[in-house]
């Protein structure tokens, strides 16, 4: 597979605690020259991030990031804040304890209200899927198929496990076909990037493949 194709299906990633803007101005600068698919940051540089990049590159946020359990009408809201920021796309995360207790309806309803603040910008749901079982996989998939997002995203990164080719052959075999889907969290060689999109990912969140490419050390998410 061409470098340039990996590189376009990458959201180059950096959610860092500590990230300044100077290294969110070098992680646009780096998306910008490879020609990523978008640059995923923290929301507060959305708004600094979009004056800097204009048109040339799409911005990506992330809610209710890394947990998941603010409440819908805050998620709406950080979805809707975003979004008047200039933010491009979305990544949101579903209450992982409302899975656990079988709850999906209401992940339902709340992913289906995040997409309605997003209207025709791009959402991406965060199942988390290293504190699920294949069950709960299984059902989030047909929630997120039924809920007009339109990716379904493995992981944050933040709880201990990232993706797995097992379980994107579990979201092929069970996500409905106009869902898309984005494997994220461990993505550290150019061989693994090439794994998942041979397995039908469209987008890989990533902070290492440019770094890669960079003949840089890879490290995080």
């Amino acid at each position: 597979m061409e470098l340039s194709t990996i590189l376009h299906h990458c959201d180059h990633t950096l959610l860092a605690v500590d990230a300044t803007w100077q290294q969110i101005k070098a992680v646009c600068d780096d998306a910008l020259r490879f020609q990523t698919a978008s640059v995923c940051i923290p929301a507060a540089f959305v708004r600094q991030a979009k004056d800097y990049v204009g048109d040339r590159l799409a911005v990506c946020t992330v809610i209710g990031f890394p947990n998941g359990y603010s409440t819908t009408k805050t998620k709406v809201f950080e979805a809707r804040d975003a979004i008047e920021n200039g933010a491009d796309e979305i990544d949101m995360v579903i209450h992982v304890g409302k899975a656990k207790e079988g709850r999906f309806d209401e992940i339902l309803d709340e992913i289906k209200a995040v997409k309605a603040a997003c209207g025709a910008h791009v959402l991406k749901v965060i199942i988390e899927t290293c504190l699920l079982t294949d069950e709960e996989k299984i059902a989030l998939c047909d929630v997120v198929s039924r809920s007009g997002a339109d990716f379904i995203k493995t992981s944050t990164g933040f709880a201990g496990g990232g993706a797995t080719r097992e379980d994107i052959a579990l979201f092929k075999q069970h996500i409905a076909p106009h869902l898309k889907m984005k494997a994220a969290g461990g993505i550290r060689s150019l061989q693994d990037a090439e794994n998942y999109l041979a397995l039908g990912c469209e987008r890989l969140g990533t902070s290492a493949i440019v770094k890669l490419v960079k003949g840089m050390d890879v490290q995080g998410y």
